[in-house]
Parts: C-alpha cells; structure tokens; sequence
C-alpha cells in the first residue's frame, strides 16, 4: 500500500513542479523549461546566420515534429513515468541496495568544481556506453530508429527520440549516481543546461569542430557522420560520443573521413520508416 500511495503522490508532485517552471516559479538559473526554449533559439539563429548546408531550408523536414518530441521527451513523458521512478527506487531499497552501498567517490568531500567536473566526466561516461549498447542490441536498436530517422540535420533533432529511451537510460544514469554516493551537486543544473547546449550544437545546421579541442568535445561535424547512411565496413556505429567525444577517440569508434557536409543520412531501410509521432512511438515494438 506505501508503494501505491508514492506511486499516486509523485503526479501531483511532478505536474507542480513542471508548472512552477512554466510559471517562472523557479528561479531562471535552474528553470529547465525556459532554459530549454532560450538555448534552442540562439541555436537556431546561429543555423540562420552561419547556415553549413546552405541549401537547407530555416524550417527544414520534420522540424515541428522534432520541436514536438523535445517538449514531450523533457516534460510531457516525465510526468507519465515519474511514478514508476518512484516505485523503482524504494524497490531498490527495500532489497538493500542503497546509494551508500555502492558508492566509489564522496562527492561532497570535493571542491564545488571538482563535484561538478567529476558528475558531469562519469555521467558522459554512462550515457556513451548506453548509447553503445542502443546501437549494438537489436531490440534497443528498434527503438533507437526514431532519432536516426532524422534526413536534415537541425538543433530540435536532437531531441527526437522514442520515450522507450528515457526508461534505458534512466537506469544506467541512476547508476552513475549511486556510484557517487548518491551525492548531485548543487550546480548539478549546470552540467544539464551544458550538455543540453553541446547536444543541439552537435545536430544543428553549423560547421564547428572547436579546433584542438574536437578531441574533448563532440561537435556537429563529428556526430554528423553518427548519422550516416553508409558506415565504415563492419561497424555498427560510430562517434558514439553524448558531450565528450574522448571517449570516441581513446577506444577508437572514432570516424571522420571528410568535412562537407553533405552526407546521406538514416538507416537502411528507412524509406519504409514510419513519419509521424504515434507510428513512430509504435514501431519499436513491432
């Protein structure tokens, strides 16, 4: 009965909280709603001034779609499953698996920019490795197809991603967590708006490499060829990278043969993909 009660009492929680940030409730500093919205747009007006593909129309294919998927990714599907969240953790709980228990690194013994740099380094590290396995794992891979359905790259395409993804991440960014203790910095915001900011960078419609260090950061022309249609002769992915493309370059799933821009994007097969929301949310599962 404790769990049906927490499950029931996280929906008025959540919806609170996502109108505190529509309501500016929430400082400007840590509201995750506008933030969302202000970085979008300065990303989509730096693709307006300093356009690669110059050809690429300012509304380019799907971009209402994708600007559908990123409210509902962060916001809509959040409050669906903020229960079962909920019920994950005190599930986890009740068998001893605490934050402690686990726990490699004290976070709070550290300097405040170390807490940071450290959450932000192990986190990357996570989400790399879950994005691996999204493409090495047939069933993952089915429900990996909506983001590399995207055929015009843009900032919003970085957000288009089936909801199943937001459960198989979940747990493995738990993990990152619980391994420090379960300790979040109190900047931890800003490692959220950053790798917000470096994943629309990474899909717009921008040539940047950020010169010597395209071997630290990932960068448009790098995660470009992510989304190739044709990739290197038995490889599965490549430039797997979230913010961080070091990881890419020190255990080699690095690929970067030219820099035009031009490159045929999607999936064999993607022609029979389908279009809209609703399919794709379904094909998953087929």
């Amino acid at each position: 009965m404790n769990y049906w009660s927490d499950f029931l009492n996280s929906f008025p929680d959540i919806l609170n909280w996502v109108w505190q940030l529509i309501a500016f409730k929430i400082p400007w500093y840590q509201n995750f709603f506008w933030g969302l919205i202000l970085i979008s747009l300065l990303v989509w007006l730096a693709e307006i001034l300093f356009p690669w593909r110059k050809n690429q129309s300012i509304i380019r294919n799907d971009f209402w779609l994708d600007g559908f998927y990123m409210f509902f990714n962060f916001f809509i599907f959040t409050v669906f499953i903020s229960g079962f969240y909920k019920i994950g953790g005190l599930m986890f709980s009740s068998f001893g698996v605490t934050m402690d228990s686990i726990s490699l690194i004290q976070l709070e013994d550290l300097p405040s920019w170390l807490q940071l740099l450290t959450f932000f380094i192990l986190l990357d590290f996570v989400q790399w490795i879950t994005h691996i396995l999204l493409h090495r794992i047939p069933i993952f891979w089915n429900f990996h197809k909506v983001h590399h359905s995207v055929k015009e790259m843009g900032f919003a395409a970085h957000l288009r991603y089936h909801w199943m993804e937001n459960i198989l991440y979940k747990p493995f960014k738990t993990l990152a967590v619980m391994l420090l203790g379960g300790f979040e910095p109190q900047q931890a915001f800003l490692v959220h708006f950053f790798a917000i900011s470096i994943g629309h960078l990474n899909h717009a419609n921008i040539k940047l490499t950020y010169g010597p260090l395209k071997y630290i950061f990932n960068n448009p022309v790098m995660h470009l060829y992510h989304h190739a249609y044709h990739l290197p002769k038995g490889k599965f992915g490549v430039n797997f990278a979230i913010s961080l493309s070091l990881w890419d370059y020190l255990f080699k799933t690095n690929y970067i043969p030219e820099d035009s821009g031009t490159v045929l994007l999607g999936f064999d097969g993607d022609e029979h993909f389908p279009k809209g929301f609703v399919q794709q949310s379904l094909s998953g599962f087929k």
